[in-house]
């Protein structure tokens, strides 16, 4: 718009330069031209009066002091008229008509200019800018899209009952709408179409699981044990297991059914939000504990990668040491020097235990194929949160060591004040 604004403001300009310019120069003429003849004019009236003077001295008419008299207020009436620059009235006359012209034209092509824009141009847009396209659920709550999206649905397994996939569609719909006893009837026709499948059974016994207030019962249980047996990887039945070991206070649990969907290389799943909630379990047992879980002690194959590991001894900088408090937490993570930056093993500890080593190793991985025992140098993050967020936010305070062994010791000083 910046550039269309500057070509339109070029154009009238040289419009405007080639209506003025000529006019100025074309003035510029006149008056030098009317300037020379009134001069020539002067001066030949001039030396007719003085010969006309000059012919009466002769004649005897005047005398020579009359004549002297006569020829010297000829010459200072001369000198006063090359002095004068001509008559004024005339002078107003020829400039008022000569500046009339381009006066107008310059009123015309401006007028012209702003009738063309206003009728082909983006005036009306720009005087009246369209307002964004308002979305179609703009002013309506999460409930009544839902609601909404439910609606939709029902009327396609209505146009369309032998539709497996869209009942299947609209049990996960009423699960999200708070409406369980539409879903667990939704999985029902499903399997009604198509038979009994573990990738079934694991969203019925979710709805169940739901309606039930978060509690299993004999019945739920039941589903889940027949999932599995059908199934002993399906996604939807151990995240119903993990969540519910988790909110149980069974962390170990939970994170075996959670590795089980990773280490099933299943490409429907979200794998960072599995790993979270399996970091999350990590870290619930180590502040319950005070040790992760898999001790190396009770698990042969972290005996086995026993030098596989990282001593970080983490102290914090004397100049931050009056920003800590009770409650900070300190997250301590290793990523790979080498490949993808994602964390290879994590931990948390209270700020309170300040200064402290940690130990980082394959049991306090991340979940996933990724192991820090996989990796030859690691790159060791520490964040002191004060937000209870594992992402550093501004006021935390964060170290950093760039690169350590895997199998050596590191020293780490919390020395920077995240901005």
């Amino acid at each position: 718009m910046t550039t269309f604004w500057i070509f339109i403001a070029l154009v009238v300009v040289i419009s405007l330069m080639l209506i003025w310019v000529p006019h100025f120069r074309q003035q510029k003429m006149l008056d030098a031209e009317e300037s020379g003849v009134r001069k020539q004019t002067n001066l030949e009236l001039f030396n007719e009066r003085a010969a006309i003077l000059e012919k009466e001295l002769e004649d005897g008419l005047l005398d020579q002091t009359e004549f002297d008299a006569l020829k010297k207020e000829l010459e200072i009436g001369l000198l006063q008229d090359m002095k004068q620059d001509g008559d004024d009235s005339l002078d107003t006359k020829i400039q008022s008509k000569g500046i009339l012209w381009p006066s107008v034209m310059t009123i015309c092509i401006l007028g012209i200019s702003g009738y063309f824009y206003q009728t082909l141009g983006a005036y009306k847009e720009l005087s009246n800018p369209p307002q964004a396209e308002a979305s179609p659920h703009q002013g309506m709550s999460n409930e009544q899209i839902m609601a909404q999206r439910v609606q939709m649905m029902e009327q396609q397994v209505q146009a369309d009952p032998e539709n497996s996939q869209a009942w299947f569609s609209l049990g996960h719909a009423y699960i999200s709408a708070n409406q369980f006893d539409q879903a667990i009837a939704s999985f029902d026709k499903v399997m009604e179409l198509v038979g009994t499948a573990a990738e079934l059974l694991g969203p019925k016994a979710t709805a169940m699981y739901y309606k039930n207030g978060q509690q299993m019962n004999p019945q739920i249980q039941a589903l889940v044990d027949q999932s599995l047996a059908l199934d002993p990887q399906d996604p939807s039945t151990l995240l119903l297991v993990g969540m519910d070991s988790f909110f149980s206070a069974d962390y170990q649990t939970a994170i075996n059914a959670w590795q089980t969907i990773l280490d099933s290389g299943r490409s429907d799943i979200d794998r960072t939000a599995v790993m979270n909630a399996i970091e999350s379990a990590n870290m619930r047992i180590q502040a319950e504990t005070g040790e992760m879980p898999n001790d190396s002690n009770h698990n042969p194959m972290a005996q086995a990668t026993t030098a596989k590991t990282v001593d970080v001894e983490i102290a914090i900088s004397p100049e931050l040491a009056d920003k800590v408090s009770s409650t900070d937490m300190v997250f301590i993570f290793a990523r790979s020097t080498q490949g993808p930056k994602v964390p290879l093993a994590a931990t948390k500890i209270s700020a309170n235990s300040l200064p402290v080593t940690v130990t980082l190793d394959d049991s306090t991985s991340m979940g996933g194929d990724v192991k820090l025992s996989n990796a030859e140098n690691v790159e060791i993050i520490a964040v002191l949160s004060k937000h209870g967020s594992v992402k550093a936010q501004a006021g935390d305070l964060k170290g950093v060591v760039v690169s350590v062994a895997v199998g050596d010791e590191a020293k780490l000083m919390l020395d920077t004040v995240v901005q």
